[in-house]
């Protein structure tokens, strides 16, 4: 019965003695893949050298290894400025960047966690290179040159990112927001800016109907002009055929022409006719 115990306290002993070596053994590994990058801390001390993907020997119980994702990371961060001509402005961003492999350690012994880069390094870095690049013109320039602003908010954020092993990929204006006060500006401007082009389109239509009234004076009293030409010319016909007829009735041989007028649609044609002619 004693040996039976025995045989089971050493079965057991073995037992939990090969479950702690493999635990040692596996611990004693780590595994990146690709994309990844470790940093390995003894004791508490981050060691020199980055690990890249694949695995790497770690001594088990005393050391760490931290893993930093390589890949391309996005955040959105808000911002706030004063514009050129003290308007407050504000926007959001969205800032595609990645992480430096060669200062992954750096990185780790200063900032620690990628929660911390972003709340410690690219929020504030990102407000500084928003006031800088929002100085720079009016709120209404930064509106409608939008790209400006934002190029000019790039190369600020990337120029002071880029010393803390943060590469910035891409940023896009997510949303851009003006005071109360500007918007109602804007607002009055555009009802003024309306009312003006009316008056110009009223004036425009009065002058074009002007001269449409001076176009319609002109042709009448042309009209007026040919017509009086017209009975100037008929009443001097008249004088002669009135002499003709005298003429005749006191013994010319000769039968007089008088002037007739005539043809369609109403219009007045004068030619001469003989007395003979209109006999027959």
């Amino acid at each position: 019965m004693n040996k039976q115990s025995s045989f089971s306290g050493k079965l057991l002993a073995s037992a939990i003695l090969v479950v702690l070596l493999f635990l040692i053994g596996f611990n004693s590994f780590v595994i990146l893949n690709p994309g990844q990058a470790g940093v390995m801390s003894i004791l508490g001390k981050a060691r020199d050298g980055v690990l890249l993907e694949g695995i790497h020997f770690k001594p088990p119980l005393v050391s760490v290894v931290d893993i930093y994702d390589l890949t391309v990371q996005k955040f959105e961060v808000p911002a706030q400025s004063s514009t050129k001509d003290l308007q407050d402005l504000s926007a959001r961003f969205a800032i595609n960047f990645r992480l430096d492999p060669l200062s992954v350690v750096e990185i780790r012994r200063t900032q620690g966690t990628l929660a911390n880069i972003v709340s410690k390094i690219i929020a504030p870095q990102t407000q500084e290179s928003f006031k800088i690049a929002a100085a720079r013109r009016t709120v209404e320039e930064a509106i409608t040159k939008r790209n400006e602003l934002k190029r000019d908010f790039d190369d600020a954020l990337s120029e002071r990112l880029e010393k803390y092993g943060i590469f910035v990929l891409d940023t896009s204006v997510v949303d851009l927001d003006f005071s109360p006060e500007f918007a109602k500006a804007v607002e009055e401007k555009q009802i003024a800016e309306q009312r003006a082009k009316r008056a110009i389109y009223v004036a425009q239509e009065a002058e074009q109907e002007a001269q449409a009234d001076v176009n319609r004076a002109k042709g009448k009293a042309e009209a007026q002009r040919l017509l009086a030409e017209t009975l100037k010319a008929q009443g001097g016909q008249l004088v002669l055929q009135k002499e003709a007829i005298q003429a005749w009735r006191e013994g010319g041989s000769q039968m007089p022409k008088v002037l007739v007028m005539g043809g369609e649609d109403q219009t007045s044609v004068p030619f001469l006719l003989n007395l003979d002619d209109i006999q027959r």
